[in-house]
């Protein structure tokens, strides 16, 4: 069962996000808040697997709520929602360590598998959205530290192609095919190349590749 708290400052939004996910027997809505604040204190009390968070709100915002609620340190995973494809808020959401952004939009399937994929430990951006995502991001990078560096030299030959092949977008299937590996052998891989870089999920990945310039812009 995966549990999920809903943070939207709109009654009316609250209630159809909560009316679709129930109609999953596998989902479960544990509680709703209205602002930032009301989210981290909720998410410290209900330990919900999935916090679907709104970004625009009063008061403490999305963003600064979901970096509370990741430097905490729980099992919490948060999964941003926005009305704009890849405005500032998603963008920094992301940078404060959300799981991922989809838009307010999105097919109820999308958003349900959404939400699944965030609590199995995976990430999920917009479909159609990771480029903007990268482009966005490397204009504003601000160059990588010591730390980072440390980190990357960690990894070996293949761990770095594994990490290349994730910032550039490519599933477990899609690496295990290109590099002529099992699946189960990617999986592993990149559980060892997340511990050794220090983040928590692919999209966290895909920015630290960034940040060490170990990709770069197409």
């Amino acid at each position: 069962m995966t549990t999920v708290l809903i943070v939207d400052d709109q009654a009316l939004q609250r209630l159809g996000f909560s009316m679709l996910l129930e109609q999953h027997s596998d989902l479960t809505v544990v509680g709703e808040a209205t602002h930032g604040a009301e989210a981290v204190r909720s998410t410290a009390e209900l330990r919900p697997d999935v916090v679907l968070m709104d970004v625009r709100m009063p008061g403490m915002d999305g963003i600064e709520a979901t970096r509370r609620i990741v430097e905490s340190g729980g099992r919490s995973r948060v999964l941003v929602l926005t009305t704009f494809d890849l405005d500032e808020y998603a963008y920094a959401a992301l940078r404060a360590g959300a799981s991922g952004f989809l838009l307010k939009d999105a097919l109820p399937d999308e958003l349900v598998a959404g939400i699944r994929a965030v609590a199995a430990g995976d990430a999920v951006i917009a479909p159609g959205l990771t480029r903007k995502l990268i482009d966005a991001y490397t204009e504003r990078r601000p160059g990588h530290t010591v730390e980072q560096e440390r980190r990357l030299d960690a990894l070996t030959d293949r761990e770095r192609e594994v990490l290349t092949a994730i910032a550039s977008g490519w599933s477990n299937a899609e690496i295990a095919d290109r590099l002529s590996l099992a699946e189960s052998t990617v999986k592993s891989h990149v559980s060892r190349v997340l511990a050794k870089i220090g983040v928590r999920d692919r999209v966290q990945a895909v920015i630290f590749a960034y940040d060490v310039g170990l990709v770069r812009p197409a």
